[in-house]
C-alpha cells in the first residue's frame, strides 16, 4: 500500500494538517495536543512547510528536566528541527522501517516542492500494512480453494 492510499483511508476529503507556530508557547501545543487527541503537532510558520515537529513525549522529556516552567518557552526551543518526511508514493514498509529506525511516530507527508499534503502516524502505517497482509492472505486462500 502507498501512503497516498493512506491518507485516502484517514478521512474523506482532504485530510487535517494540525500545525502550530514556532513562536507558541509548548502550553498552547499541549492544549492542542489534547484537544486533537494527537501525538504529535507539526510546527510550521506559514501553515504549508514543516519546519519542527514536536511530540508529547518531547514535553514530558523537558518537564522532567526542568518542571512546568518549560510550558511557558516557545515551541521552537523544544520541536525537532530535521522533520523526516516521505511523499505520497512511498511503499507503507519502507514508511514503517523509517520511522523505526528514526524512532519516531509521526512523519508528514509533502509533495515534491515541500508543501504538507497530510500526516502518517505509525499507527495508520501498522494498519494499513495488516490490511495489506488480510488481503494477501485472502487471496492465496481464494487460490488454493479454487474460489
Amino acid at each position: 500500500m502507498l501512503v497516498k492510499q493512506i491518507l485516502s483511508l484517514k478521512a474523506a476529503g482532504a485530510p487535517e494538517i494540525v500545525t502550530i507556530a514556532s513562536d507558541a508557547t509548548v502550553a498552547d501545543a499541549a492544549r492542542l495536543l489534547a484537544e486533537k487527541r494527537i501525538g504529535a503537532i507539526v510546527v510550521s510558520d506559514d501553515g504549508a512547510r514543516p519546519a519542527g515537529i514536536l511530540s508529547e513525549r518531547d514535553i514530558v522529556r523537558e518537564l522532567s528536566k526542568q518542571g512546568a516552567d518549560v510550558l511557558q518557552r516557545p515551541v521552537s526551543e523544544l520541536m525537532t528541527r530535521k522533520v523526516s518526511t516521505c511523499l505520497t508514493g512511498e511503499d507503507t514498509l519502507a514508511v514503517l522501517e523509517r520511522m523505526t529506525e528514526g524512532r519516531f511516530r509521526h512523519l508528514p507527508v509533502v509533495d515534491e516542492d515541500g508543501n504538507m499534503l497530510g500526516i502518517v502516524s505509525i499507527g495508520d502505517a501498522v494498519s494499513a500494512r495488516l490490511k495489506e497482509l488480510s488481503d494477501e492472505k485472502d487471496a492465496l486462500t481464494g487460490m488454493i480453494m479454487g474460489s
